[in-house]
């Protein structure tokens, strides 16, 4: 039972993280507004798909437990 109250407060530890960086690099590195990201402003219509960020994340989550479970 202590390993997995570890893991799960690791787990909570590295979302956190995640999270922050998420609302403090919107601001700062500009996430959500990056080249290849999808945007399409109509009189009554307007569509946002953040592509390239999606990706990004992608592969920094993908690297991060590439680099958890190798460890």
């Amino acid at each position: 039972m202590g390993e997995l109250g570890k893991t799960l407060l690791f787990v909570g530890a590295l979302l956190m993280l995640l999270g922050a960086l998420i609302l403090i690099g919107g601001k700062i590195l500009g996430f959500g507004k990056l080249p290849g990201d999808i945007m399409i402003k109509r009189e009554n219509f307007s569509f946002y798909f953040p592509l390239t960020t999606c990706l990004l994340l992608s592969l920094l989550i993908s690297l991060v437990t590439y680099l958890w479970r190798k460890h």
